[in-house]
């Protein structure tokens, strides 16, 4: 998160301040560039102050004449009152019960087009639109719609937008504040573009404009706010032919920590599903902002539900910028970089690396839209806490009940509760950060064996599940509830093997895997002596990997070294 500041002057000449979750990541792949024919679309809400839950909105009728209030997603403030439609949809999540997915990353852009007076913010838009809209067109049009009437306060922002047959980019900022005598805003609303990706390809955004230029006659591949171009010219950001306008270019201009922070995410999952992507290294790294990364690129093989959640896992392995591999890692090879992101040594500024994966997260998801089945069949993949070491469990887009675990009202960022999965997770993940290579690796078969078998199991329920609508939204909330807690159970178990077999830094000896014991927990799974006491045996002392060991000897080597005494 960070500081956005609007220059909007009130009538009290007041300077506020928005904080936007402006950490976020999202890949999607087309029906065509995966394995099964879904549409998918992954979110990570990375938030220092974000308590990872699933919202659940049901759907309803309303009076002539009623009103919705309207809470900054971020912060809680009051913005106002919207008029309510006459019926919504119901949500869970970032989904709605006709597999329409919304999910965002926050790019903020030029701070000047921050608009103090808006009545609502980006989180509203999601979360409103998803009640309001059926496809991801209608989705389109209801957050511009929105926007232009009440009044947009965020920073700028790019949607993934996905149904079960077509996936958008939609990007977008606000204008602005120009207040007239009465004290209206004259520039209410936002511009705006959105490209639908083509089918068989993959694209992804991670808190950096990437729409550049577009075409202007393409409604069908294309949409985008008439004034997109002369607001531009008007507020001095661009002065080229139509043509070559830029949206990224002109709203959100690009820095290093832009390129460095931000597009390499987006670089680390094209690397990982397409060929030849490794020519955009230096641009990834912001070394040569030249070198523009494509909006979307056609993956190699077509893309698998679980690799697309192990690629939201990715802490830039196997690249200059491996996050597992410097002195940064520590003993035991940590990849994560507490904040803050920048730090000086000697007038020198220096970065640590934002991978996809980070600390940092409050809940994460991979949303699949899928044609072949009826619309309430989309399934929300839903998870919390830092998506490396935590695990996705399926909920259905038309559950009509949220698993106890993963409630809004059981704990909050400031008050842990022992039932809630997103303390568990956390727990469970802190305790991984301390010998990383060994513990991780450890949660990671876990989560391995949990994934896949959750989606085979998937698999056998879609063909077995005949019922007419009512029926069949009963039995899949019915699953949904229920392998969410399993999931939390098995995390449990899997807490309490941590701690007894990593604490204190030691390892204890196994007669089995970790599987073995979240089936069958035992003390009978570790080594014992043999005396009948439930002592341990063969207890192991890892120590620290060489180059930590090595970057030790050489910072303080003289002090700590070992000599013959005569």
């Amino acid at each position: 998160m960070k500081e956005f500041h609007k220059i909007c002057l009130t009538t009290l000449a007041a300077v506020l301040s928005w904080t936007g979750a402006e950490a976020c990541t999202n890949f999607i792949v087309t029906k065509g560039a995966s394995t099964d024919g879904s549409v998918m679309v992954t979110y990570a809400a990375d938030s220092h102050q974000l308590y990872g839950c699933l919202y659940h909105t049901p759907g309803g009728r309303f009076r002539p004449g009623s009103m919705l209030r309207v809470e900054e997603w971020d912060t809680g403030r009051y913005l106002g009152d919207i008029a309510q439609v006459p019926s919504t949809f119901s949500t869970v999540g970032n989904m709605n019960e006709h597999s329409l997915i919304i999910a965002e990353t926050t790019f903020g852009g030029r701070s000047e087009l921050a608009d103090s007076t808006g009545g609502i913010d980006y989180g509203s838009l999601i979360y409103i639109t998803l009640q309001r809209a059926r496809t991801a067109r209608e989705a389109i049009r209801t957050i511009a719609e929105l926007a232009n009437a009440y009044g947009y306060v965020s920073g700028g922002e790019s949607f993934s937008i996905a149904d079960p047959n077509e996936a958008w980019i939609m990007e977008l900022i606000g204008k602005g504040c120009k207040l007239d005598a009465d004290g209206t805003n004259t520039r209410r609303g936002i511009v705006w573009v959105a490209r639908r990706i083509p089918d068989g390809y993959v694209s992804g955004h991670a808190n950096q404009a990437r729409i550049t230029t577009f075409p202007k006659n393409d409604p069908e591949n294309c949409l985008y706010a008439p004034d997109v171009v002369s607001f531009a010219r008007e507020m001095g950001y661009y002065d080229g032919p139509e043509e070559e306008f830029s949206f990224a270019d002109a709203y959100a201009p690009a820095d290093f920590g832009a390129l460095r922070g931000c597009e390499a995410r987006v670089w680390a999952f094209f690397r990982t599903v397409a060929e030849g992507m490794d020519r955009y290294e230096d641009y990834a790294m912001g070394y040569n902002p030249k070198n523009r990364m494509p909006l979307w690129v056609k993956p190699a093989q077509q893309v698998a539900p679980k690799q697309l959640f192990d690629c939201m896992r990715d802490h830039y392995e196997g690249t200059k910028m491996d996050m597992t591999k410097d002195l940064g890692a520590g003993g035991h090879a940590c990849p994560y970089r507490w904040r803050p992101m920048y730090f000086e040594v000697d007038g020198t500024e220096y970065c640590n690396e934002r991978a996809t994966a980070t600390q940092q997260t409050g809940f994460w998801f991979v949303a699949q839209a899928r044609p072949q089945l009826p619309d309430d069949m989309g399934i929300l993949w839903f998870g919390v806490d830092d998506a490396a070491t935590s695990c996705l469990t399926p909920i259905y887009c038309s559950t009509t009940e949220v698993p106890a675990c993963f409630r809004e009202d059981d704990g909050s960022m400031l008050d842990w509760s022992p039932t809630s999965a997103f303390w568990l997770f956390n727990r469970v993940t802190n305790f991984a950060y301390m010998r990383y290579d060994a513990i991780s690796a450890d949660i990671r078969r876990v989560v391995d064996a949990w994934e896949n078998g959750c989606l085979e199991e998937i698999k056998r329920q879609d063909a077995a599940l005949t019922d007419k609508a009512k029926a069949r939204r009963k039995k899949l909330t019915a699953y949904s509830v229920r392998k969410a807690g399993e999931l939390f159970d098995r995390w449990q178990t899997l807490d309490r093997y941590l701690l007894l077999k990593y604490v204190d830094g030691n390892v204890k000896s196994e007669h089995g895997t970790v599987l073995e014991y979240l089936d069958n927990p035992s003390p009978a799974h570790f080594v014992d002596n043999g005396t009948g006491k439930q002592i341990p045996d063969r207890i192991q002392f890892p120590g620290y990997n060489e180059a930590w060991k090595r970057a030790v000897a050489a910072d303080n080597g003289e002090v700590l070294k070992v000599v013959e005494t005569k």
